[in-house]
């Protein structure tokens, strides 16, 4: 199954930019060096405290990911397609593919990475189709291999390197899956590469919803930075909800170093739960405040349809939010100059 928020994060660019995904070329070269290198993002490594460009990129962006493709460098869909198989898998790549890479005794496209590698290899090394079938079916599923399938394999000259990388395998991904992963990080990517206010919008919006603190994350470069020291160097003490925001930190760092950067938390013009792009920036939503729950957030918007507020005591009664959600919108500024009352003074309606 694709990861469950990557369609909607597929419809949300289409919706954004009209493009429509498939007809994003799966060969598309500059989307390509992000697995390998930041060059198509046009930053340095050092910018990003990383060496290939996928955060936030479904099946790629995580720490143990990055370090695949910084170790395998893929150039071509298929070699990613290899990538996810080892990824998925279990003891495909740790202690297995890895160390065949890193030694020189495979390539990447040699590698087993999916469970239709080894019964089309096994066919192409002589093996009948039915015992190959077997020997996938029962390495896939972590079972090994027989004494004689083992002795078949050496009989057809397959090497010691794959027979033993095939009985330390615990569970393979199957092809077919993993072009369906890639199909559609790939397409995600292209919008990181080619227009990514839209990318960073529909992330923020649907994959950092829970993560994204206002409070840091729209406050500038030198905020961000500072609060991802403070996690670091908490190592193991660190907390589950900082553990969570890390990742987004990550994105909203890249998104500050690409020259982009995000407007104010506006009373009217920020959305309840999606952000905005406005004026070559981002507006994020109300409910991106920290404690601004999306019932607030939504009830405010809805409310602010029937025309301004006149107070802060106008907005509670009319959007039905108490005091707590009001002292969240004076934080951010977003009622400063307004009246806590209705009432009007004689003083004011005189001048």
């Amino acid at each position: 199954m694709l990861g469950h928020d990557d369609p909607t994060v597929i419809r949300m660019l289409q919706d954004l930019t009209g493009v429509d995904p498939k007809t994003i070329p799966l060969d598309d070269k500059e989307t390509m060096k992000i697995f390998s290198s930041t060059e198509s993002l046009g930053l340095r490594p050092d910018q990003i405290d990383s060496k290939v460009g996928t955060f936030g990129v479904p099946e790629f962006g995580t720490r143990f990911v990055r370090e695949m493709l910084v170790e395998t460098l893929p150039k071509t869909f298929e070699e990613l397609v290899r990538i996810s198989g080892l990824s998925h898998g279990t003891d495909v790549w740790t202690n297995n593919a890895q160390e065949l890479v890193k030694s020189g005794t495979v390539t990447l496209s040699e590698a087993i990475c999916t469970r239709d590698d080894i019964m089309t290899y096994l066919i192409s090394k002589g093996l009948p189709s039915q015992n190959s079938f077997k020997i996938m079916e029962s390495v896939r599923k972590g079972k090994g291999l027989k004494e004689d399938q083992e002795n078949l394999m050496r009989e057809n000259e397959v090497p010691d390197w794959y027979i033993d990388s095939c009985k330390k395998i615990k569970y393979m991904f199957p092809k077919a899956h993993a072009v369906a992963y890639v199909t559609m990080a790939f397409r995600i990517a292209w919008f990181k590469v080619h227009i990514p206010l839209a990318y960073y919008c529909a992330f923020f919006s649907i994959r950092a919803a829970d993560e994204f603190d206002s409070e840091i994350m729209i406050s500038g470069k030198s905020k961000v930075k500072e609060k991802m020291a403070e996690i670091k160097n908490m190592g193991y003490e660190a907390s589950k909800k900082d553990e969570s925001m890390y990742p987004v930190l990550e994105i909203v760092l890249e998104m500050y170093e690409r020259g982009f950067n995000f407007l104010p938390i506006d009373l009217y013009k920020s959305d309840a739960l999606k952000f905005k792009i406005e004026d070559g920036a981002i507006r994020p939503p109300l409910n991106s405040i920290a404690g601004m729950g999306q019932i607030a957030a939504t009830s405010i918007q809805e409310a602010r349809e029937n025309g301004e507020f006149i107070s802060k005591q106008d907005i509670k009664k009319r959007a039905k939010v108490g005091d707590a959600t009001i002292a969240l919108l004076e934080k951010f500024g977003c009622v400063e100059g307004m009246s806590e009352t209705n009432q009007i003074s004689l003083f004011d309606a005189m001048f």
